[in-house]
């Protein structure tokens, strides 16, 4: 039996303070919090510096709720980036996809936890260089992985598979035998689990499992989709949490 270490391809942004560019803000997801669940997204900058291999290492900020009273995290990180508060026609009618390509200048810091890091951005403040940073074309928007698009409007390298600068890590390719259940229900019968979008198992989850799991006496077909639709969850929590999404 051959075991492979568990090595992740997502390398961090290093410590940084300098240029960026806004590259994406991810679709909402649901989070658990001590007020109940939640809407949450994270707004996502590339920075100026590459890897090895000529990419700009990216950067994702904590969990935001999509709201803009004064309070609000949103609201304070827009106003620290903007160097004004929102006007009230923004605070009316303000759209996300706005932010795509504005600059910015980030401080960009590390935290240790649990043996690994964690790039957290401490700033993010207006970009007054006359300069701004554009926007490199090689990152791959959260939710356009299932197609490969680009943020230029290009095919992105490794197609389908591709996420951010690394091939996308979903759940349902992370190498468990859970990705290989094939799916016995719905548009989606005959597929396996790692070859559905991330929002095709969602709808799995959100229509199937829970009168899957109403069931007092499941099929065996039903109890493996059932595992791994828990486990595709397990992993998407890891991924959104530890490595942005």
């Amino acid at each position: 039996m051959k075991i492979k270490a568990n090595n992740s391809e997502f390398e961090p942004c290093p410590e940084f303070t300098g240029k960026a560019v806004c590259v994406d803000v991810t679709p909402l997801r649901k989070q658990q919090s001590q007020y109940g669940e939640r809407n949450v997204f994270k707004i996502v900058f590339e920075v100026d510096t590459e890897k090895e291999d000529g990419a700009p290492y990216a950067v994702w900020s904590t969990n935001l709720t999509p709201t803009l009273n004064e309070k609000a995290s949103l609201r304070k990180f827009l106003r620290g980036w903007f160097g004004r508060d929102l006007s009230t026609a923004e605070l009316e009618d303000f759209d996300t996809e706005t932010l795509i390509g504005k600059p910015a200048q980030l401080v960009v810091v590390h935290e240790h936890k649990d043996g690994k890091v964690y790039a957290n951005i401490a700033a993010c403040t207006p970009d007054k260089s006359g300069e701004p940073l554009k926007l490199s074309g090689k990152f791959v928007r959260a939710k356009d992985r299932a197609t490969g698009v680009a943020a230029n409007g290009a095919a992105a390298p490794g197609g389908s598979n591709q996420g951010g600068y690394r091939r996308a890590q979903q759940p349902s390719e992370a190498g468990s035998e859970h990705a290989s259940v094939k799916i016995h229900v719905g548009k989606c019968k005959g597929l396996e689990l790692r070859d559905l979008a991330p929002e095709q198992v969602q709808a799995l989850i959100a229509n199937w499992l829970p009168s899957a799991k109403a069931i007092a006496k499941p099929l065996a077909d039903d109890k493996r989709l059932m595992a791994a639709l828990d486990w595709w969850q397990v992993e998407q929590e890891k991924e959104t949490d530890n490595v942005p999404y």
